[in-house]
């Protein structure tokens, strides 16, 4: 599995890029990758300093699908990866904030 694999997408939410200040991210993850893995991802992809990484599942939600069939969103794993104070911090969220 390489770091493109384990990284699928950045988290874009008001309240992720309140915590951009503070040098955390929130990325969308591979569910089966581990905290070791992540970290690895991401200081190899952007080129910075990890200092911890946690992480959540996220349930899968129950929706609608067409006349009133129910169905089911799919779960997804969240990553918190908080750089080092003396890392860079990510261009690529820069200009959203």
């Amino acid at each position: 599995m390489t770091a493109y694999d384990i990284i699928i997408r950045p988290v874009i939410t008001e309240r992720a890029m309140a915590a951009v200040a503070d040098k955390k991210y929130v990325f969308e993850v591979a569910r089966d990758a581990g905290k070791i893995e992540i970290k690895k991802a991401v200081e190899e992809i952007f080129g910075v300093k990890v200092a911890s990484v946690n992480t959540v599942t996220m349930p899968g939600k129950e929706k609608r699908m067409g006349a009133g069939r129910p169905g089911m969103t799919k779960t997804w794993k969240k990553a918190y990866v908080q750089l080092t104070a003396d890392s860079k911090t990510i261009e690529f969220f820069e200009g959203m904030v």
